[in-house]
């Protein structure tokens, strides 16, 4: 219920009316697959941005062409393999075959 408050009151509110301490919200389950999912998306947005630097370093606007397609990619490992891969070819052509499939 102190959840759902904090959308209608001030959470500082909120924590004084139900003695709410963040130490044992921080504990649940719920809060824990929440906060690990920001982390992902986080990682997931540096990476992005990493490929999209390296890309348009390496290869130019023809480079920055690519990441509509793999702005798609949600697998981090995906994404982490697909930077390596980048950084080690040596040229446009070479980097098409470690392009995602739709």
């Amino acid at each position: 219920m102190a959840f759902f408050a904090t959308f209608v009151l001030d959470s500082a509110l909120v924590q004084q009316i139900m003695r709410w301490d963040m130490a044992i919200l921080q504990e649940s389950p719920w809060y824990q697959e929440i906060f690990a999912e920001g982390e992902q998306r986080g990682e997931q947005r540096a990476i992005l941005s990493s490929i999209e630097l390296i890309l348009e370093m390496k290869f130019g606007q023809e480079g920055l062409q690519l990441m509509p397609t793999i702005s798609q990619v949600a697998d981090l490992e995906q994404l982490k393999n697909l930077q390596r891969s980048i950084l080690t070819v040596n040229t446009f052509d070479e980097l098409q075959k470690f392009m995602p499939r739709n």
